[in-house]
């Protein structure tokens, strides 16, 4: 008999009664009943109930035994009466008596116990990560995450692609966020970064000519946490592709993603291929925001020439629109039969958490055989203005429209928040209704106006192809053509599933010249571009392929399919929201010869 195990603790069923058997595992959980001790014995596969009896030669080695002591026991397998089978168990219809006992590892007391699933502090979950892994709702989701990866790796490959690793030490990147930078021991001064994206070497690699390129690759920024976003590092799906359009990239994303939730979920609902495309200042308009969660059945109008009518007499609205602002309108329907309570707290919410004005809402009921607006600035809307706004945003007798009312980016920020607020007070469901429903949004801005630094940026991606003629692209100027440059998209675009962005992609820009433009036209210098990316630059000029990609995040994948709110929950060993590795002791202090080998001295900073 092997020494440790016949069976692993998740294997024996009933057929199995009458043999001898060893396992070993962690004590999940003990159970005194009128002498006899029941064990429930858990490892990696799962759980089988264990029982020792007084007369047993392993009773007194069973009756040390405490919470995730480690232990093999050996004993006969027997049926457990059907009064007592566990059916919610797969091991559930047999136990092992057990006759011999061995502790392999003992346990100290617990600083959170692994039976049961109570919420516990940050902190002491990752400073005993090991324990908190132990528990079946984290143990499931590490496991669903490796799951996942295996069948992206799978598609990916059965649709022609091949996986190429690119380096983790690299130079600085522009990327957007902030780098993880390495000192270079032999390199006095200078430092290698570690890559916020696989990018200009993914892009190398088309140049080079391979063709379908993907890595489950790791990603380094220097960034605050939040529930969807780790500090310090993630992986994402990384993949390139030549000679395509931008819909060969989405008909080369679509089945994978479909297919890996339709794998997973359980038989939830997934919306159909072709995923829907929205164009992004629809979906700024529509919704609110460039990652709408589609379930929400509700579409935000602009009602802003109604408060230009002379009639109106709503001077607040008026004034914003008269300054250039706009009115964005928010049905909610049904919400005429809501108290008080519910149209004085999203009033409220606007104030305190969005810094607004305010939502100055209008409800609406039938009078008379018409339509007719009640609350607090309806008295100031003539009825016929009232109703063509009605009628613009779809809402009846029985329904209410909320207005944000601001410069454009303010007032698309509020409405969409509030569309979103709304939509879950209101448990509205779109119709057809999907639990997982992807978009993708597209035609997203080249360029946006800092208006701190009172200059052009790049909007979201500087290495994607402008979607504008080229030769008058090289004939823009950025002090004659300021507007023309702003209203300039490109072939960018997001993938969004229930109002989670998964990825950002693009159709490469390949050609050096139109590439130096593009930067230019951003405050880039040629000298500056030629030093910054200098490798893809030159290789651009031997002959480059179009080609374009995107990088779905693997832990945003995996937070969707398990139905969890924070990525914290899908990642092994995830540092705080301070970006400490509270297990291992990351950041740490390193010793003065360290420091001497890389030439680095610390400078505290300033107190106060």
């Amino acid at each position: 008999m092997h020494a440790y195990r016949t069976h692993t603790c998740g294997q024996l069923r009933a057929a199995d009664a009458g043999k001898t058997v060893r396992l070993s595992g962690w004590v999940h959980r003990r159970r005194d009943h009128g002498g006899l001790i029941f064990i429930d014995l858990r490892d990696h596969y799962g759980i089988t109930q264990c029982v020792v009896e007084p007369d047993s030669p392993a009773f007194a080695t069973a009756d040390t035994l405490r919470s995730e002591f480690v232990v093999t026991v050996t004993g006969p397998v027997v049926a457990r009466p059907g009064d007592t089978a566990n059916k919610d168990l797969p091991t559930g219809d047999v136990e092992v008596r057990i006759m011999e006992a061995m502790v392999q590892g003992a346990a100290e007391e617990l600083p959170l116990p692994v039976f049961g699933d109570l919420d516990y502090p940050e902190d002491t979950r990752l400073t005993y990560r090991f324990l908190d892994l132990r528990r079946e709702r984290l143990h499931k989701n590490i496991l669903l995450r490796s799951n996942v990866i295996a069948s992206l790796r799978r598609r990916m490959i059965a649709q022609g692609f091949t996986e190429f690793q690119t380096p983790i030490l690299t130079a600085s990147s522009p990327e957007g966020a902030r780098d993880f930078l390495v000192p270079a021991r032999n390199h006095p001064g200078k430092f290698y970064a570690l890559p916020q994206a696989p990018q200009q070497f993914k892009q190398l690699i088309m140049v080079a000519g391979f063709d379908r390129y993907f890595q489950i690759a790791p990603c380094f920024r220097d960034e605050d946490a939040r529930a969807d976003r780790s500090p310090g590092e993630f992986y994402q799906l990384d993949l390139e592709m030549s000679f395509v359009t931008q819909e060969d990239v989405f008909a080369a994303v679509e089945p994978v993603l479909h297919g890996v939730f339709e794998e997973f979920v359980g038989g939830k609902s997934i919306s159909p291929l072709p995923f829907k495309r929205i164009p992004y200042a629809e979906s700024m308009l529509k919704y609110g925001v460039d990652k709408p969660d589609l379930r929400n059945p509700i579409e935000i109008v602009d009602v802003s020439d109604a408060f230009k009518d002379p009639s109106v007499e709503f001077k607040a609205f008026k004034g914003v629109v008269n300054s250039g602002g706009v009115v964005r309108a928010i049905p909610a329907p049904g919400a005429a039969a809501m108290s008080r309570k519910f149209f004085d707290d999203l009033n409220e919410w606007a104030r305190s958490e969005m810094k607004a004005a305010g939502l100055g809402y209008v409800i609406f009921e039938e009078e008379g055989g018409k339509l007719a607006g009640k609350g607090p600035i309806a008295k100031f809307i003539p009825e016929p203005v009232l109703n063509a706004m009605a009628a613009k945003a779809k809402v009846k007798a029985g329904d209410a429209l909320f207005f944000a009312a601001d410069k454009a980016d303010k007032a698309a920020k509020l409405a969409g928040q509030a569309r979103i607020r709304i939509g879950k007070e209101l448990n509205l469901r779109a119709e057809p209704y999907y639990d997982y429903h992807f978009c993708w949004v597209v035609d997203f801005p080249m360029y946006e106006w800092n208006e701190d630094e009172k200059k052009i940026d790049f909007s979201h991606n500087p290495f994607s192809m402008p979607n504008y003629d080229q030769a008058a692209f090289q004939a823009l100027d950025i002090e004659r053509d300021k507007q023309a440059i702003l209203d300039i998209t490109a072939f960018q675009y997001d993938i969004v599933c229930n109002g989670i962005e998964l990825s950002s992609g693009a159709i490469r820009n390949h050609k050096p010249d139109v590439m130096i433009k593009a930067f230019e036209l951003a405050g880039y210098g040629r000298e500056t571009v030629e030093r910054k990316f200098g490798g893809m630059l030159n290789a651009f000029r031997y002959g480059a392929p179009p080609h374009g990609g995107t990088a779905p995040g693997v832990d945003r994948i995996v937070m969707l399919i398990a139905n969890e709110e924070n990525l914290r929950e899908v990642t092994m060993f995830p540092m705080n929201q301070k970006a400490e590795d509270l297990l291992m002791g990351a950041p740490s202090d390193v010793t003065s010869k360290q420091l001497r080998e890389l030439n680095i001295r610390i400078v505290e900073p300033q107190k106060g």
